[in-house]
């Protein structure tokens, strides 16, 4: 390339405002070609302006307030006395009445109650009200409602009732342990096999499985490990029946089982010694 030196003419640049368009050069990023550019008109100034085509106005789409969130539905509740030394109660939800003469150990039919949170009211039959709390009913739940003893008195305790469908040909077995006066029971068979472990006062156990036949449940405190929680209670041998185990015994309870159907033992307060206790048996197809 051949140098510039003093002898090559230089081309004076106009004054500002002075000339015609500047050619920009070659852009290759954006114009290989190199296309001029056309500069603006000034604002205000040059004629009219291309709309581009022609669309229909749409009318603006309608906002809607969100719906208000409340629960759907209703739910089935029934109630259980397991407040030892009380005498019957009144119970209501939501200000209706849904038991009247619950005596102690006695447990009603289910109902149905709207969903959401309602305040449940247990009194006597004289009408003095013994305890007001606001519990959670949700759509379709199935549950059952005790009311327990406390130190300080009395409290209600929600248990769920919904249970997986046994396998055909099975029914399902439970426990709840609602005796404030008790340790923590062990459920055993007749021939020692722990079905479950330490239940604690306010514990419901899951359900297991269970083959069709007879049973008889002990209740106990011993230092032998539960089976594991997949198995299910086989049937057990009728020699078992009525022989006396080798631990004692709180309470013991005999179940006939029919498949399809569910069982709960409530454990309640028989008196005030310790694990002075018996036994409520509810069954539930």
């Amino acid at each position: 390339m051949a140098a510039y030196d003093e002898y090559t003419p230089v081309i004076p640049l106009p004054n500002p405002g002075e000339g015609g368009p500047v050619y920009p050069g070659d852009d290759m990023d954006t114009d290989p070609g190199g296309t001029p550019v056309i500069p603006l008109p000034n604002p205000g100034e040059g004629g009219p302006v291309y709309p581009g085509p022609d669309y229909p106005d749409y009318p603006d789409f309608p906002v809607y307030p969100s719906p208000p969130n409340r629960p759907s539905g209703r739910g089935r509740v029934r109630f259980l006395h397991a407040a030892y030394g009380y005498r019957p109660f009144r119970i209501a939800v939501s200000n209706r009445r849904l038991v009247n003469g619950l005596r102690y150990g006695g447990i009603s039919g289910y109902s149905q109650v709207a969903a959401g949170y309602q305040t449940v009211t247990v009194s006597g039959t004289n009408g003095y009200i013994y305890l007001q709390k606001t519990m959670p009913f949700p759509a379709g739940s199935l549950s059952t409602i005790a009311v327990i003893n406390t130190a300080g008195g009395m409290d209600l305790l929600q248990i769920t009732d919904s249970c997986c469908p046994p396998r055909s040909g099975m029914g399902a077995f439970r426990v709840s342990n609602l005796a404030r006066n008790s340790g923590p029971m062990d459920v055993l068979l007749g021939d020692g096999r722990v079905v479950y472990a330490d239940v604690r006062f306010k514990e419901t156990t899951a359900y297991k499985e269970i083959r069709p036949g007879e049973y008889q449940f002990l209740f106990a405190s011993t230092n032998q490990g539960a089976m594991p929680a997949w198995m299910d209670i086989e049937t057990l041998d009728s020699a078992w029946l009525d022989t006396e185990p080798p631990f004692q015994t709180a309470a013991r309870q005999y179940v006939n089982v029919s498949a399809r159907t569910n069982y709960t033992v409530f454990l309640l307060s028989a008196g005030n010694q310790r694990n002075q206790i018996q036994t409520l048996l509810i069954q539930d197809r």
